[in-house]
C-alpha cells in the first residue's frame, strides 16, 4: 500500500459506497502489492473478506489494516498450485461464513530468469502451477459454493503479457497468462447458467515487489511512472460491485506514462 495519508483517502472512499455490504470475497496473494489492496478495498466496501497466501507475517498485516477499521478478515494460509490447500481455503470461508461471492484469483510469481534460452525447467513449472493451475483450482473450488448460490463473480488477475507475450514478463509467465484469460473465458461460456460471470484484469507495468525479480530491476523514477496497485484494485471493485446482470469480460488498465524497457531485457547473443 502507499504512504498512510493516501491509504487512509482510500479506504475511506470505497467505506462511504458500501456496495458490497454483506458479501464475502476470497483473496489469493492477498499479503502484498495487488492482493493486499484490492483485500483492503472489498472490506472497505462492505465484504466479509478471507485473505490466502502462503506466508502468515504479510496476510497478518493486511488483516490488521482491514480490522483498524472495522472489517472483517479470516486468515487461510496456503499454496494455490496444492489442490489440497485451495480446498481447505474455501472449506474455513464455507464454515465461518456460508456463502463465496466474490474471488479475486490474484496470486502469481516469476523468476528472475525467464526467457526461452535461460529458464530453467523447474522454474517453467512453478510459474505455470502457481499462476494457471492455481487460478484453475481456485475457480474450480469456488464454483461448487456459486452454482449452490446460483451467484457469484470470479475476477481474475492477468496481464499485459496475457494480451502480448514479450521478452520482459518471460515466456513461463506470458503463457500463464494468456492461459488464464482463456479460463475467464471458459468460466463466462459454461457458469452463465448459474449466473456467474468472470473476468480478466490486464495490468501494465504495476509497482509491486514482483519488479525485484526482473533479471534488471526497473530505478526508482521507472516505477514511480507505474500504476499503483490501488489503482488495480479500483477495477477489482469495480467488476465486483456491478449489478448481477452486468458482465465486464476483459479490463486493460496501463500506466499513462509510456517507457523503453530495452535496458532491462535479457535476450541471447548471436554467436
Amino acid at each position: 500500500m502507499t504512504g498512510q495519508s493516501e491509504t487512509q483517502r482510500f479506504v475511506e472512499q470505497h467505506r462511504a459506497l458500501r456496495r458490497l455490504e454483506g458479501q464475502v470475497a476470497v483473496v489469493t496473494g492477498a499479503g502484498t502489492g495487488i492482493g493486499q489492496a484490492s483485500a483492503v478495498a472489498l472490506a472497505a466496501e462492505g465484504a466479509k473478506v478471507a485473505l490466502s497466501g502462503r506466508r502468515r507475517g504479510p496476510l497478518d498485516e493486511t488483516a490488521k489494516q482491514i480490522q483498524a477499521f472495522g472489517g472483517e478478515a479470516l486468515v487461510v494460509t496456503g499454496d494455490v498450485s496444492q489442490p489440497d490447500d485451495v480446498d481447505r481455503l474455501f472449506g474455513e470461508v464455507e464454515q465461518r461464513w456460508g456463502r463465496v461471492d466474490v474471488v479475486f484469483a490474484n496470486a502469481g510469481i516469476n523468476t528472475r530468469e525467464r526467457n526461452i534460452h535461460n529458464i530453467p525447467l523447474d522454474d517453467w513449472r512453478s510459474v505455470i502451477d502457481v499462476n494457471l493451475s492455481g487460478a484453475f483450482y481456485t475457480a474450480r473450488r469456488a464454483l461448487e459454493t456459486m452454482r449452490r448460490q446460483k451467484s457469484g463473480t470470479i475476477i481474475n488477475l492477468v496481464s499485459g503479457a496475457g494480451k502480448r507475450a514479450g521478452a520482459m514478463p518471460g515466456v513461463a509467465y506470458s503463457a500463464s497468462k494468456h492461459g488464464q484469460s482463456a479460463l475467464t473465458q471458459s468460466i463466462n461460456d459454461e457458469e452463465k447458467a448459474f449466473n456467474i460471470r468472470a473476468c480478466s484484469v490486464f495490468p501494465g507495468e504495476v509497482d509491486t515487489p514482483i519488479m525485484d525479480q526482473r533479471p534488471v530491476p526497473p530505478p526508482p523514477e521507472a516505477r514511480a511512472t507505474m500504476l499503483q496497485p490501488e489503482d488495480v484494485a479500483e477495477a477489482v471493485v469495480l467488476v465486483a460491485a456491478l449489478p448481477p446482470r452486468a458482465l465486464i469480460e476483459e479490463i486493460v488498465i496501463r500506466p499513462t506514462a509510456v517507457r523503453s524497457h530495452a535496458a532491462e531485457v535479457s535476450l541471447p547473443k548471436p554467436t
